[in-house]
């Protein structure tokens, strides 16, 4: 067995090797709870989702929630992804 001792390191261009169906989390981070929930709900409709208080800036500026959701395949993760990200109540999405 010949084991690299010098491993590659992560790169952002690895394609993640995800096995589906699974249960996917994204963070959604902005500036009101009230609008980040109505942009959830906008992007995911009648999915079922499981969405949870994550946290909030010190100064309350900022709050994010976490959202679960089942998805199938990586066009579909993919696509709440760009869909939440391009959400005018949504700054930012992990």
């Amino acid at each position: 067995m010949n084991i690299d001792p010098f491993p590659k390191p992560f790169s952002c261009k690895d394609k993640p090797d995800i096995e589906y169906p699974c249960a996917w989390v994204y963070k959604v981070i902005g500036s009101d709870e009230d609008s980040l929930r109505n942009a959830i709900a906008t992007v995911m409709g009648t999915k079922e989702q499981i969405i949870t208080k994550s946290n909030s800036s010190s100064g309350g500026k900022y709050i994010s929630l976490n959202v679960e959701i089942v998805v199938n395949d990586d066009e579909t993760r993919l696509k709440y992804y760009q869909h939440l990200k391009n959400h005018a109540a949504v700054k930012v999405v992990m």
